[in-house]
């Protein structure tokens, strides 16, 4: 056979590997037939590419060149295609018949975060939990007693009247304050107390920009020996220092309620404001109400309050509507 032959003979073993490489490469239906085509044509010891390199040196100098120039373009194929199969059986099945390719970049979800009320109430907690006071917690379905009797609220009191209420059957109601809290752990231990109540409590308001029919509250209690008036307006000043800032201003206006004596209403006036809004009540509790838990009214005293979640929330944040707590909207609570 004369040298040119053998040279024609030598590109056309290169054509016969580039197609049968490229045809194990493409038929491969799984990693394993990958590593196995690549161990037979692309392999460092026997492989066949590394052969086909090896006749390289038995070739004139004349056919060289252009079996050199061949070898390049028929490795590089072949790389290639098994850099594709590789690609190929690494990506996740298509879910063609759903038309939805699943290898797509997705879209990144939106993460939630917490409600600006359950904001506002762990900060409450946290807050009072730094003044000494611990979490209790009470049904939201309660009785007459606990939500009136006991707190000195007589039968004949206007707070007891159906339409102000929500009254179910057999003597139950949804509790119209957190104030049934303070009763019940009365009734569970004796003094020292220092406890606040947060939860949920209902009333058949009419809806609008500052009432609703379900809002929250936080009820706190204080009793030991020697608790006085001057304990109360501590604490308040402290909380609304450290929750709202220390430029807040407080007032105490003089007030009735059945389960305290004295009473009084707290309002507050801050950031350059010129108009004082009332955030809750407060005031000493009331010796019936201690007689009705079984204390001794000449051995412990104490004191109580309540303010509102929502306007405590709306006021920090500027909110001048009570339902955009409620709506679930999006773009308005994405800002807290």
């Amino acid at each position: 056979m004369s040298l040119p032959d053998l040279a024609v003979e030598a590109l056309a073993s290169l054509d016969a590997l580039e197609a049968d490489g490229l045809s194990a490469f493409t038929g491969s239906g799984s990693p394993a037939e990958v590593e196995a085509a690549r161990v037979e044509f692309l392999g460092m010891k026997q492989g066949r590419v590394k052969t086909a390199q090896e006749r390289l040196k038995a070739l004139e100098p004349s056919a060289k060149r252009a079996y050199g120039q061949r070898f390049n373009a028929v490795k590089g194929s072949l790389e290639s295609a098994h850099d594709a199969a590789k690609a190929r059986l690494d990506r996740p099945t298509l879910a063609i018949a759903d038309g939805f390719d699943v290898t797509r970049p997705g879209t990144r979800p939106k993460l939630g975060h917490r409600h600006p009320l359950t904001q506002t109430t762990d900060e409450l907690i946290d807050l009072f939990g730094r003044f000494g006071f611990t979490v209790a917690r009470g049904p939201e379905v309660e009785d007459v007693h606990h939500n009136f009797d006991a707190l000195n609220i007589p039968p004949v009191h206007p707070a007891r009247d159906p339409l102000d209420n929500f009254y179910l059957s057999e003597g139950t109601m949804l509790r119209s304050q957190t104030s049934t809290v303070q009763i019940r752990v009365m009734e569970s231990q004796p003094p020292p107390i220092r406890v606040i109540a947060i939860g949920r409590v209902y009333r058949p308001d009419t809806v609008d920009a500052t009432h609703s029919f379900m809002f929250h509250q936080i009820e706190g209690l204080m009793v030991d020996k020697g608790v006085t008036m001057a304990d109360l307006k501590t604490v308040l000043r402290l909380f609304a220092r450290s929750y709202l800032g220390e430029d807040v201003k407080i007032r105490f206006r003089p007030s009735f309620f059945p389960f305290t004596e004295p009473s009084v209403e707290v309002d507050m006036l801050w950031h350059g404001g010129d108009r004082w809004v009332e955030m809750g009540g407060a005031g000493m509790v009331d010796p019936n109400v201690f007689r009705a838990v079984g204390y001794d009214p000449d051995e412990v005293t104490g004191f109580a309050f309540g303010l509102g979640i929502e306007r405590l929330c709306m006021r920090r944040h500027g909110i001048d509507d009570i339902r955009l707590l409620y709506q679930n909207e999006g773009r308005f609570l994405g800002q807290f």
